[in-house]
């Protein structure tokens, strides 16, 4: 068994994605309209992007329909279904779907295995029992370690799409997420963060989650209410830019940490490779915009999901919904060029899909749309923009409209 290298290590070692700096254009493509009629969506039997209905002020979150008829299938977190690190368009896929099936996917934590001993070890000197570790990464961990120079991240996949084809773009409906053990971990330190000088020594938290309330206790007096998200879902990037790691978020998603994505919103990705080749993984159970100290709770958790396939819609960065916005996002190493990018992109969506001129879409994201910091940790960063739908009469309808 070769030693796992401590958080440190992996930081100081993943460099940038190959040992190369982040670069600074990966493939951009012209975007046609998504939700306006502007390109073919595969399996989508249960509507959700045609009609027309008023919009509500209703919470983003709430009960989440599950699809009729559709048995999920399940895709657990073992060593042959994982990789630690990195993304790869070479990877062969560990499971084939096809677009409109649902499924459930196991991920693991990579805290507790990158920490310089097993997961039994370290959640034992936490006080986690050896009986509430969970075995499939006992199992990983005993099997793998971390690829070399690239980053931390255990990944579930990737999922072949059948059909998905470079251009078109991947749409992920986030059905349902749940923590497996109740507990997450929190771990930051001197050079961690957006504030690298803050702290002379490491501090490692070991958070409880009280799963019946979705409380995460901080301290005897801080309780932080609890909603479960992937931090990292992606398609594999472009085939010319090898392995990647998984650390800096791009245009084929990764470590976007954007805290919107729990059960019920969608994710909308562009697509670079012959099947998509979908990823997951980095769950998290409560996260601040920004992921100031350079972690969540970090949580193993499952998620289930329904992939749906837009054809030829050419869209050049990801985007996100939910039952009350839309999504854009910004991703660049340099925050001013990463919220230029998120602005962009809301205004060519509210010029393609509201029939907004120019001038009227720049003053509706000035004056309605916020923009913020989903993750300041990651090389690139990601900016967000969130343009309420309640400011139009009509919107399409949303699947998790209830």
């Amino acid at each position: 068994m070769q030693p796992r290298s401590s958080d440190d290590a992996v930081a100081a070692t993943e460099g940038a994605l190959t040992g190369q700096t982040v670069p600074a254009a990966y493939p951009r493509l012209s975007r046609r309209s998504l939700l306006a009629g502007g390109a073919a969506v595969i399996g989508a039997t249960a509507g959700g992007l045609s009609a027309s209905v008023t919009a509500a002020s209703a919470e983003a979150r709430r009960d989440v329909p599950m699809p009729r008829g559709k048995k999920p299938i399940h895709l657990a977190s073992r060593p042959e279904t994982v990789h630690w690190g990195y993304m790869d368009a070479a990877l062969t896929p560990v499971l084939r779907v096809n677009p409109g099936d649902v499924v459930t996917i196991d991920t693991l934590s990579h805290q507790g295995m990158i920490n310089g001993t097993d997961p039994v070890t370290f959640f034992g000197s936490h006080g986690i029992p050896s009986r509430a570790v969970l075995k499939d990464a006992i199992d990983v961990y005993a099997a793998k370690s971390p690829e070399p120079g690239f980053s931390a991240h255990v990944l579930t996949g990737p999922i072949y799409v059948e059909g998905a084809e470079p251009g078109d773009v991947l749409e992920i409906r986030v059905l349902e997420s749940h923590a497996r053990v109740p507990y997450g971990v929190n771990r930051t330190g001197p050079g961690t963060g957006v504030l690298p000088g803050l702290l002379k020594e490491m501090s490692t938290k070991v958070i409880e989650l009280d799963l019946d309330k979705q409380l995460a206790k901080l301290t005897d007096e801080v309780h932080v209410p609890i909603d479960a998200f992937q931090g990292i879902m992606c398609t594999a990037p472009a085939p010319e830019l090898g392995k990647v790691s998984s650390r800096p978020p791009g245009p084929f998603g990764g470590n976007m940490d954007l805290r919107e994505l729990t059960a019920g919103c969608t994710l909308y990705l562009p697509v670079f490779n012959n099947g998509a080749l979908f990823s997951t993984g980095d769950g998290h159970t409560a996260q601040g915009d920004g992921e100031v100290d350079g972690t969540a709770i970090e949580t193993s958790l499952t998620t289930t999901v329904q992939f749906f396939l837009h054809k030829a819609v050419h869209a050049p960065w990801p985007m996100a919904e939910n039952r009350t916005h839309y999504i854009s996002m910004g991703i660049d190493v340099d925050l001013d060029t990463a919220l230029a990018i998120s602005l962009q992109e809301a205004i060519n969506f509210l010029q393609a899909n509201m029939g907004l001129s120019a001038p009227d879409a720049y003053t509706l994201c000035s004056i309605a749309v916020d923009f913020g910091i989903a993750e300041a940790v990651n090389y690139t960063k990601v900016v967000h923009g969130k343009i309420p739908k309640k400011v139009f009469k009509k919107v399409p309808r949303y699947w998790a409209a209830g």
